[in-house]
């Protein structure tokens, strides 16, 4: 639902992140006490919930668990929207204008797609299973000290500590 086509292909997502405008609203607190779930490319902070690097206590582990499976929804529907639109995977040979624009018109379309509810495109075989077996392997490393990890470390200690009875 918010696009940025401006960056080149080369830039880390969570440097387009840190420059656009939803993270300037998250940083303000716009979104009250909403939460994003990232991977461990960004940093952790008070709205951004990202995996634990290391898990030492069962809690820990259902945290990461968790986490990861709910932002392979997120990553299915990308897969998803490439599917609809090859030529986000194979490449745009066209001025970089008109691929901000191609872009931008893809990700509309497919949103109108989405909301009448339009039979997603085939599968390619495993792809489903791959995006949902991914979990710690696929995890990027981050280069971030976690230094906003209060909300994390609430969450893991207070409600998923409550789910091991």
């Amino acid at each position: 639902m918010d696009i940025v086509a401006r960056w080149p292909g080369s830039s880390h997502d969570s440097t387009i992140f840190n420059n656009s405008r939803i993270c300037a609203r998250f940083e303000n607190g716009d979104f009250g006490n909403h939460l994003i779930v990232a991977d461990s490319g960004y940093q952790c902070r008070r709205y951004m919930l990202t995996p634990l690097r290391n898990c030492n206590n069962p809690q820990e582990t259902l945290y990461n668990e968790s986490q990861i499976r709910t932002r392979n929804c997120v990553e299915r529907s990308y897969g998803v929207w490439k599917r609809r639109f090859p030529i986000l995977s194979t490449g745009i040979k066209v001025k970089l204008t008109t691929i901000q624009s191609i872009i931008v018109a893809t990700a509309v379309l497919h949103n109108i797609c989405c909301t009448n509810n339009e039979a997603d495109p085939p599968a390619a075989d495993n792809s489903i299973n791959e995006a949902m077996n991914n979990g710690y392997e696929s995890e990027r490393t981050s280069n971030f000290q976690n230094e906003n990890t209060s909300v994390r470390s609430s969450l893991v200690n207070d409600y998923f500590r409550s789910l091991l009875g």
